[in-house]
């Protein structure tokens, strides 16, 4: 039983590894674009209606509205 537990601590790590790799790979290019004021803040406006968008999206599939 200690073996399983081990191997699904494993398994978690390596998700919880993957994930931060792929978020440290898309935001490295990203970086030098936050050093100029204008490319800033319209990457910031492009992050932020992202969520928005992703999060309406998910709640008109999901049935969430309160209408």
């Amino acid at each position: 039983m200690k073996e399983f537990f081990n191997n699904v601590s494993r398994y978690a790590r390596y998700l919880i590894s993957f994930s931060l790799g792929v978020l440290f790979s898309f935001i490295q290019p990203l970086l030098p674009l936050l050093k100029r004021p204008t490319t800033a803040i319209a990457l910031i406006g492009a992050a932020i209606a992202g969520f928005v968008f992703l999060t309406f999206t998910l709640r008109a599939m999901l049935g969430l509205n309160s209408v």
